[in-house]
């Protein structure tokens, strides 16, 4: 009975010299996942022709967050409410990158997304005001994680104009989430 060696020694080295170039060689642009193309943080004009970041809501009751863009990838997380702020980070193809009124990220399709502008009271109780300023009559206090529609924020206020639940009025632009720092809404 003869024993053979299972591997000679040129074979083994040219294998793990192969296999070494297979694990060294860099991904091409076929193999780059999604995330790597996106434009996240560009402050600049995404796909579709809107600047980016920006904020928008959602527009239906039930929206599947995912961990990438596209249907191959898992959902993270369920929204069940219509009307919440988003934040729009990114974009690819027909899926945006979002981010919620908490601080989580993921993407979901533009079709279940709306351009409507709306807000979420965070912090303490809010009032909503009958005139853009604090000693104006006090309309109705918002509770936190009130959602509602913004009407309006000019420049040189403050304040934003609101609609919450059918009440129009002015809340203080520090009392939500859903508007940047110096943004203008006509």
């Amino acid at each position: 009975m003869t024993l053979r060696k299972p591997f000679s020694l040129p074979a083994l080295v040219a294998t793990m010299v192969a296999l070494a170039l297979v694990v060294a060689t860099p991904p091409t642009k076929a193999q780059v996942a999604p995330e790597a193309d996106e434009n996240a943080g560009s402050g600049g004009e995404a796909p579709s022709g809107l600047p980016l970041p920006r904020f928008a809501s959602l527009r239906s009751a039930q929206i599947n967050m995912r961990s990438g863009p596209g249907t191959r990838y898992p959902v993270v997380w369920t929204f069940q409410k219509r009307g919440i702020p988003i934040e729009i980070l990114a974009e690819y193809d027909n899926w945006r990158k979002i981010r919620d009124p908490e601080g989580s990220e993921g993407w979901v399709h533009r079709h279940m997304l709306s351009g409507e502008r709306t807000f979420l009271t965070i912090g303490g109780p809010q009032i909503l005001r009958s005139d853009p300023s604090v000693e104006s009559r006090p309309l109705a206090r918002l509770e936190p994680g009130v959602i509602g529609k913004l009407l309006t924020c000019p420049r040189a206020t403050a304040y934003c104009r609101a609609d919450v639940g059918g009440y129009l009025g002015w809340l203080a632009r520090d009392a939500f989430w859903g508007l940047y720092r110096d943004e203008t809404l006509d």
